[in-house]
């Protein structure tokens, strides 16, 4: 069992940054992979970010390539999404999520464990 906490959402205005923190309990953090997702309202939840066990390797859905950056320590057993150039239609509650896959994963479903969720609303 991995029990996930996600932190760092909050209101940031159009072309502003925020970074989001995801620390992980439970079990060994680097044994998991991890991605970002985000649900905004009306939505279907979507793919941000993929990082491997080891964070050598990264993959981000297209819209947001080149403006968010995902990297993990460890030791501290934390994931991050650093989130630049944020738009309105960043708007969504963020998740992170854990799987224990080797391969890169963009589908929600290959994920096995979920955080709550944090709220990041962008203003125009």
């Amino acid at each position: 069992q991995v029990q996930l906490v996600e932190s760092g959402g909050g209101l940031v205005q159009a072309g502003g940054s925020l970074r989001l923190s995801c620390v992980a309990s439970g079990s060994t953090f680097s044994n998991y992979a991890m991605g970002w997702f985000r649900q905004a309202p009306g939505k279907e939840r979507e793919f941000v970010a993929h990082i491997s066990r080891s964070g050598g390797t990264t993959y981000y859905a297209d819209s947001q390539a080149g403006r968010f950056f995902v990297s993990r320590d460890n030791a501290k057993n934390t994931v991050y999404l650093q989130m630049n150039s944020l738009k309105p239609e960043d708007t969504a509650v963020y998740y992170c999520a854990a799987t224990p896959l080797h391969s890169i994963v963009s589908a929600g479903p290959s994920y096995d464990y979920w955080g709550q969720g944090t709220q990041v609303t962008v203003s125009s």
